[in-house]
C-alpha cells in the first residue's frame, strides 16, 4: 500500500467525521470496493470539507467474480480505512461489507458512478439537518458509536 497524506494532518475535530471512497479517477465514486486502486479519504463537517489522504493498493481483486480465498486482498484496505465512519463504493461483497461493518464503518453502495463533491453536498445536506442518531454520535466525537444500535 501506497499513502499520500496531507502533511498538516491535525486531529479530527468535534463535528467532523472521516469519510471514504472507493475511486478509481480520484474525483468519482467510480470503484467496486474489491477492485478499488484507490481509497480517497476525506474529512467533512456539515460545512466543510478537506481532503486528507489517498491510499493506493496494488493486490486488488480483478472483479470477475471468482475469489481465491487463499489470499486476502481486502485486509489491508480493510485496515487502512481505521477511523473512517463511512465507506461509499459502487459495490462491495457481503463478505467484505460484514468485515468492513465489523470495524463500525458503515458502507453505502451507490447505483451508479457519480462525482465525490456531489456524494460530499449530499451527506452535508444531512449533516446539517437532521441527521440519523449514530451520525449524530459519531459528529459529537464518540468514535465507539455503531450504527447497528439504530
Amino acid at each position: 500500500m501506497r499513502r499520500l497524506k496531507l502533511v498538516e494532518d491535525n486531529p479530527r475535530q468535534g463535528g467532523t467525521m472521516r469519510i471514504a471512497f472507493s475511486t478509481k479517477s480520484m474525483t468519482d465514486v467510480d470503484a467496486h470496493f474489491g477492485g478499488a486502486r484507490t481509497i480517497a479519504i476525506y474529512e467533512v463537517s456539515k460545512d466543510s470539507q478537506r481532503f486528507l489522504e489517498a491510499l493506493q493498493f496494488d493486490n486488488v481483486a480483478d472483479e470477475d467474480g471468482n475469489h481465491d480465498d487463499s489470499v486476502d486482498r481486502l485486509g489491508a484496505k480493510i485496515d487502512a480505512l481505521q477511523g473512517c465512519a463511512m465507506l461509499f463504493t459502487l459495490a462491495i461483497g457481503g463478505p467484505a461489507a460484514a468485515r468492513v461493518v465489523s470495524r463500525k464503518i458503515h458502507p453505502v453502495k451507490l447505483p451508479r458512478a457519480e462525482p465525490i463533491a456531489d456524494v460530499i453536498t449530499r451527506l452535508q445536506d444531512t449533516l446539517a439537518g437532521t441527521p440519523p442518531p449514530w451520525m449524530r454520535r459519531l459528529l459529537a466525537g464518540q468514535d465507539d458509536a455503531s450504527f447497528m444500535e439504530d
